[in-house]
């Protein structure tokens, strides 16, 4: 029996919340030479531009980027100190930005180009994303910065949130490779599209709305999970309202991250809306964990992975990679 967590149409409709552009990174880095998960929250709406980094049991802050939508209100180069104890010592961990110049292609909320983040234990740094290296070293002289460090962090899982009227495009990465992915949902038929090209056709979507199958990019073995039966739930794919979810998955997979932050917030007050519209409330956690496409991908892994909890932690080896997708439909 599949769980209840996408088994009722949330409608996001102008009147509940406006579209955003939500993305969630997580990355595996080192603090206090113990492997840790990083999780980068990119917001952006209309009026708002923000970024929220949570490390689990360890810290969480949010970093406004445009606080309006007029170009002298942006942000500067900022940083913020934060003094921890861990095992029974008091330490320090110093989170350096700087979105001044930061490029965002497609409207995308995630920065492009011509940014940094810095993450720094004790004055060694231990996380930078981002290419303004030379910024970075001029700006703050006190951090230790050696150029062999900034290599490219570790990427588990990508979450995004895409908005559209049949048609769904994200950007990731599959073993360094950038590739733009394309999801069509029209006439019950899905169509997923790797740069542009078709890769998979499923047909009478209204039978199959939940499966997997197994594509191919670059020569690289990815696995897709999907699960549209909120758009298939009322017999009508092309006017069906409601989130598809969709899974690409390399290796054994990455991590499912805990949702924090305006994520969070955004699929609350999806649910408030079903509610206030006079139906029933699905029973629903703020981590994707309980989705049935999520357990799917999970337990046809050969591994045998089992399932997650709520809390960010790793889903199997840390070699695999996962990107996961919620359509959310407009009218």
């Amino acid at each position: 029996m599949f769980p209840a967590c996408f088994s009722q149409p949330n409608t996001l409709s102008s009147t509940s919340q406006p579209p955003q552009n939500l993305i969630t990174c997580v990355y595996q880095i080192q603090l206090w030479d113990s492997p840790t998960y990083l999780t980068l929250t990119w917001s952006k709406t209309l009026f708002s531009h923000s970024l929220t980094i949570h490390a689990p049991d360890l810290f969480s802050i949010t970093i406004s980027l445009y606080p309006s939508t007029f170009s002298f209100f942006r942000t500067r180069p900022g940083s913020k100190s934060i003094r921890l104890t861990h095992h029974h010592r008091r330490q320090r961990i110093k989170l350096y930005w700087d979105f001044t110049r930061s490029t965002f292609a497609d409207n995308s909320a995630e920065p492009h180009s011509s940014f940094y983040i810095v993450i720094s234990c004790n004055n060694r740094l231990e996380f930078f994303l981002g290419d303004l290296v030379d910024e970075l070293a001029k700006r703050w002289s006190g951090l230790a910065v050696a150029r062999q460090v900034f290599l490219e962090p570790t990427l588990l899982s990508r979450r995004e949130h895409v908005f559209g009227n049949k048609s769904y495009v994200s950007r990731a990465k599959f073993l360094g490779s950038k590739h733009e992915i394309g999801i069509d949902c029209n006439g019950g038929v899905l169509k997923v599209k790797v740069d542009g090209r078709t890769s998979l056709v499923i047909k009478r979507l209204a039978w199959k709305f939940r499966g997997n199958e197994r594509i191919y990019v670059d020569g690289i073995e990815v696995e897709f999970f999907w699960d549209v039966f909120n758009w298939v739930n009322d017999g009508d794919t092309d006017n069906a309202n409601g989130h598809g979810v969709f899974i690409f998955q390399v290796g054994d997979g990455g991590v499912w991250p805990e949702m924090v932050g305006p994520e969070k917030r955004l699929m609350r007050k999806s649910l408030s809306s079903v509610a206030a519209g006079g139906g029933s409330t699905p029973m629903i956690s703020p981590s994707p964990s309980c989705s049935s496409v999520l357990q799917w991908a999970e337990e046809s892994n050969d591994s045998g992975r089992s399932s997650c909890s709520s809390s960010t932690r790793s889903c199997g080896s840390s070699g695999g990679f996962s990107l996961l997708l919620y359509a959310w439909n407009k009218d």
